[in-house]
């Protein structure tokens, strides 16, 4: 008999089943989706290297967590049954790629076993986000991510 890996559990649940737990732990905390985004008249996607400001830089985690789409006009709660739509999620997102039928990286922490190895593979924007609050033009700040 085969016996699956329940410490792997992306590559057998579906996103659907997933318990609570199990989908919040798939978010790596590289905070890119927390990054102001724009669309040109052609419909291209750009990332900025400015955050919302509810993001704690430091941690890339969200201040207001529970609250954030209340919070922030247009912020985006991800959810199993959204994630098809939303394309413009970065490519190293969990959440995306297990929708896509791939696996995570080394540098996800639920592979990994640390929470730092995000930062330190160089995924987050802890080095390089800056606080909408300090910006007075975000398309100023448009980055390649």
């Amino acid at each position: 008999m085969n016996k699956q890996d329940t410490s792997a559990f992306w590559k057998y649940t579906p996103l659907q089943e997933m318990t609570r737990e199990q989908w919040e732990s798939l978010c790596d905390g590289c905070a890119r989706c927390c990054l102001m985004k724009f669309i040109n008249d052609a419909g291209e996607l750009f990332y900025t290297s400015v955050a919302c400001r509810y993001l704690d830089i430091d941690s890339c985690r969200c201040t207001c967590y529970e609250q954030r789409d209340i919070r922030v006009p247009g912020c985006v709660v991800v959810k199993p049954d959204n994630i098809s739509d939303l394309d413009w999620m970065p490519s190293s997102c969990a959440y995306r790629l297990v929708y896509e039928g791939r696996d995570l990286p080394d540098w996800h922490p639920l592979v990994s076993g640390k929470p730092e190895s995000v930062h330190e593979a160089g995924i987050s924007v802890r080095h390089f986000a800056i606080s909408e609050e300090r910006v007075d033009d975000p398309e100023d700040w448009i980055i390649d991510i």
